[in-house]
């Protein structure tokens, strides 16, 4: 049907950030302290993403195995904020042992452990300080364009529709929301069959006791229970899809971040997928809970503590960008004249048809080998956010423009908020020039963010040693 209203418009903004998660947050800040007046609109009751409303509580993807920055910038600020006001922890390297209990292995420290709902109130906190205008349970509906421009974000809420002029839009929904709806070229899921990895819905217990668990797991040297599983799968008591135990130990000594779900054939931007996804999501928390307190040593009085209020999604659309970063070209130890970041994480996306199986990764003989072998860090071009056609749009975080193997490194938060920090500062310069997103200067642009602490250089990366598997 054909359907058409007369909706008002809204105060004008510099720019518009469309979603509240790690990049939307750090793009907000950013753009304010460029002196940009920001709208913030974000689809949840609170700020932070995955971290918060999804309770994978964990900044991945910032540090070394070592415990070295590999993100700075607003990210290692509000780490350190965060961790003063013990919202969050800094983990150190543990000798000579191979449980971490912040992140299972001791090389596998680069996440930072949260409080999300303490996290909540601290970005809420952190807006309001820069002067971000800021509407939650608010959702972009629709844009209107103009000679490959947009002029106006829709949005819906409470309020009713509403429309916001802006000058420049950046689209941090993850899903590339904004730029699907304004015509962009999108690449959805796997490039050969649009098939998409699995998704999670995460949960937090409580009363864990962790000096059991990591005894357990330093006597049988197996800090994800391969073996445990399979002799419970084989004994036909255990029917969870994930052949690996993963939990982290958040910031109360007792409490765990629990990531075992795998939803296969779960499609993130149709509703009735994720409404089922979410269904099955909660069904399987308690199933879960029970099999743990019957076979996993520490959580026999487990207690549960919060779900996440929205499913974890590991990708949907990607935009095809003014350039597409591929896995050749971290083969090749390709430098970038544009680098606005760095990310310190691992080849971490699943096959959408069997969810143990990484495509880029060997474990042939029960240890993580990465079939890239120069990819210990994985830098981020700026020109990866640079939707087309639409010239005042940037899209930071997951969708960005890459072949679908570099979602694994790029897709988690540390790398994602130094895409927004990015995103923010090079907007000022397509506000105030009137320009197009790949017109921006990137020699000013990464000047600047050097200025503000970010690492952009090769040269600044901290020495990173080789990952070896217990």
């Amino acid at each position: 049907m054909h359907y058409s209203r007369e909706i008002p418009v809204g105060d004008s903004y510099d720019v518009v950030i469309c979603g509240g998660g790690p990049s939307g947050c750090t793009a907000a800040l950013a753009a304010r302290r460029e002196g940009l007046n920001v709208l913030l609109v974000e689809g949840q009751s609170q700020l932070g993403g995955m971290a918060t409303s999804g309770h994978v509580s964990h900044w991945l993807g910032g540090r070394t195995q070592d415990g070295d920055w590999v993100v700075g910038g607003l990210f290692r600020t509000l780490v350190k904020e965060a961790a003063a006001l013990g919202y969050a922890g800094i983990p150190r390297l543990p000798k000579d042992r191979i449980y971490q209990p912040h992140a299972w292995l001791p090389w596998f420290i680069h996440g930072i452990p949260l409080d999300p709902f303490r996290i909540a109130h601290f970005l809420d906190q952190k807006m309001q300080a820069a002067g971000v205008n800021l509407l939650y349970e608010t959702h972009v509906i629709d844009t209107s364009v103009k000679d490959n421009r947009i002029t106006h974000v829709i949005v819906c809420n409470k309020s009713g529709v509403q429309a916001f002029p802006a000058k420049a839009v950046i689209d941090a929904t993850g899903d590339a929301d904004v730029a699907a709806i304004s015509g962009c070229e999108i690449q959805l899921g796997r490039e050969s069959d649009g098939l998409m990895t699995n998704g999670s819905l995460m949960f937090h217990l409580y009363n864990v006791d962790h000096k059991e668990l990591g005894d357990y797991i330093e006597a049988h040297k197996s800090p994800k229970f391969y073996a445990k599983i399979s002799s419970l799968r084989s004994a036909g008591k255990w029917p969870f899809l994930s052949d690996i135990f993963i939990s982290v130990k958040l910031v109360q000594e007792d409490v765990v971040m629990i990531n075992m779900q795998r939803l296969q054939g779960l499609n993130g931007i149709d509703a009735k997928s994720r409404t089922e996804g979410l269904i099955l999501g909660r069904k399987e928390v308690f199933e879960l809970l029970d099999a743990l307190r019957q076979h996993f040593p520490g959580f026999q009085n487990a207690e549960l503590k919060s779900i996440g209020s929205t499913l974890g999604i590991r990708e949907t659309r990607r935009i095809k960008g003014k350039f597409w970063l591929r896995v050749e070209d971290l083969r090749s130890a390709k430098e970038f004249e544009d680098t606005i970041g760095f990310s310190m994480y691992g080849w971490d996306l699943c096959d959408p048809e069997d969810t143990n199986k990484q495509p880029m990764v060997d474990f042939s003989d029960g240890k993580y080998v990465s079939k890239v072998e120069k990819s210990l860090s994985t830098p981020i071009p700026y020109s990866i956010m640079v939707p087309q056609p639409i010239e005042n749009l940037l899209c930071p975080g997951r969708a960005i423009s890459v072949e679908r193997d570099l979602l694994g490194p790029l897709r988690v938060m540390a790398p994602c908020m130094a895409m927004g920090e990015a995103c923010g500062i090079a907007v000022e310069q397509i506000v105030r020039n009137n320009i197009a997103a790949e017109e921006v200067d990137v020699s000013c642009l990464r000047e600047h963010l050097r200025e503000v602490g970010a690492i952009v250089d090769q040269s600044a990366l901290p020495t990173i040693s080789p990952r070896v598997d217990p």
